[in-house]
């Protein structure tokens, strides 16, 4: 996998000219904690990158639960048994298969690769607001139903998930871009993605990580751009 820092953050890529997938190791003082685990087969590049980085991955947060998100996921609780799982409350049920909606959700069918065989639990289940670490976990809802970004509050590095992509384009999850149409389509609400999206903004990140595609510094107009497209399109 392909390996670039940023401060205190460490993208990992599967495939980055081709399809690429992205999780990120996030340093602390003394370990890391892994957000989101990528694809099955990317167990010991992710085991590999944190031996380079010389610190233990004490922390596993899945920022969704789609299938590119936690693919490595129970291989790497199977090497790293005393690394404790994060996941929203709201996508939990989705790491377990269930698509099913709850009262009050716009009923839109969840899209996207759920896993259906999942053997790892989660120990905490995160809510808006929550401290990860150095990281802030943020509601980001609209990719899925319980979507979450996480602000590293040292340096305002903001991790997004799916609620953002940057291959193609920066675009608000649920907005095609034709080179790289799989997140759109993988997109359960645009409205309350393009909600998200300004709630993102708002934080004002020096960075923008997503899962597919580059990252983009100082990225506010990318952002702002993005967002007036959304607007846009969910207007017509």
């Amino acid at each position: 996998m392909r390996m670039i820092r940023e401060k205190t953050v460490v993208q990992l890529t599967y495939l980055p000219k081709v399809f690429p997938v992205n999780c990120y190791l996030v340093e602390e003082e003394n370990s890391l904690t892994l957000v989101d685990a990528a694809l099955p087969n990317n167990v010991k590049a992710i085991l590999q990158a944190a031996e380079k980085l010389g610190k233990p991955i004490a922390r596993i947060v899945l920022t969704h639960a789609h299938d590119d998100h936690i693919g490595a996921l129970d291989g790497l609780k199977e090497r790293l048994p005393n690394a404790q799982v994060f996941i929203s409350k709201r996508d939990a049920r989705l790491l377990q298969g269930d698509r099913s909606l709850e009262p009050g959700e716009p009923s839109g069918p969840i899209r996207g690769g759920v896993p259906k065989k999942v053997l790892t639990k989660p120990d905490v289940l995160l809510q808006d607001g929550d401290r990860v670490g150095s990281l802030l976990a943020v509601a980001a809802p609209g990719h899925t139903p319980g979507s979450m970004a996480f602000l590293d509050t040292r340096n305002d590095i903001l991790i997004v998930g799916d609620a953002f992509q940057t291959r193609a384009g920066v675009a608000v999850s649920g907005q095609l871009k034709l080179m790289f149409p799989f997140p759109a389509l993988a997109t359960w609400d645009k409205q309350t993605s393009l909600e998200s999206a300004r709630r993102l903004r708002d934080l004002k990140p020096t960075l923008l990580a997503a899962g597919h595609g580059n990252m983009v510094v100082q990225p506010k107009q990318w952002i702002e751009k993005a967002i007036t497209e959304a607007e846009r399109s969910l207007a017509k």
